[in-house]
């Protein structure tokens, strides 16, 4: 399991998104050499974990438990040969893209270390919204990534410190609990009967996720 690249985004002013200035950072690239990852601070005033790497839209993205967002490069091939077109590391809004990590399947609270430093913690999959459909270009873009179901994983930074591509990717904690990072996302879309299921994960879970599946079960209990 390794690191093929660390991924950064540019502010950049688009028509498809409907953040207040009208940028975006999702059209992220590979960068070179170390790269520095750090707890951004809470979602709403702080951006990405990656340095460089911009969040334009504080709303829905970035923040501690959003620092950072893995895909699988394997996963990228899947949907290279789905859409007939490459799709390059960092296309998907990605600031990691990995080999040889089954990232939608890896458990809330699952810990990765990244290099010599680096521990990341996933908390969630990945939500597709409007900006993602634009800034790729395919119709019912947000319908198709949904059903597939590979998200990706966000993750928080428990330690800090440098990555680079090239970096060996190691699984340094494992839950026992079972809740994925895709089943969380087809929990909180399109199989709300996950919802208490999502529990289990307890606080590793991303809060909003956390809160949304205790509603549901406290509506159930009534």
């Amino acid at each position: 399991m390794k690191l093929l690249s660390v991924n950064v985004g540019r502010p950049q002013p688009v028509p498809y998104t409907d953040q207040a200035h009208g940028v975006t950072g999702i059209d992220k690239r590979p960068v070179e050499g170390p790269v520095r990852v750090t707890a951004p601070g809470p979602k709403g005033v702080a951006g990405s974990g990656i340095a460089g790497d911009a969040v334009c839209d504080l709303r829905h993205h970035g923040g501690d438990e959003q620092a950072v967002y893995a895909f699988a490069r394997e996963d990228l091939d899947d949907w290279e040969r789905e859409l007939g077109r490459p799709l390059a590391h960092g296309c998907f809004g990605e600031n990691l893209t990995t080999e040889g990590l089954d990232v939608s399947g890896a458990l809330i609270g699952e810990r990765w270390r990244i290099g010599s430093e680096v521990i990341l913690e996933v908390t969630s999959g990945r939500i597709p919204c409007r900006t993602f459909q634009g800034h790729l270009g395919e119709r019912g873009w947000v319908k198709r990534f949904t059903r597939k179901g590979a998200t990706g994983a966000y993750l928080r930074v428990v330690e800090p410190g440098e990555i680079r591509a090239g970096d060996p990717v190691e699984i340094v904690h494992r839950p026992d609990h079972g809740v994925t990072a895709a089943m969380q996302f087809r929990a909180v879309t399109t199989e709300r009967e996950l919802l208490p299921r999502l529990l289990a994960a307890g606080d590793a879970l991303h809060s909003e996720a956390l809160a949304t599946a205790r509603k549901y079960v406290a509506g159930q209990s009534r």
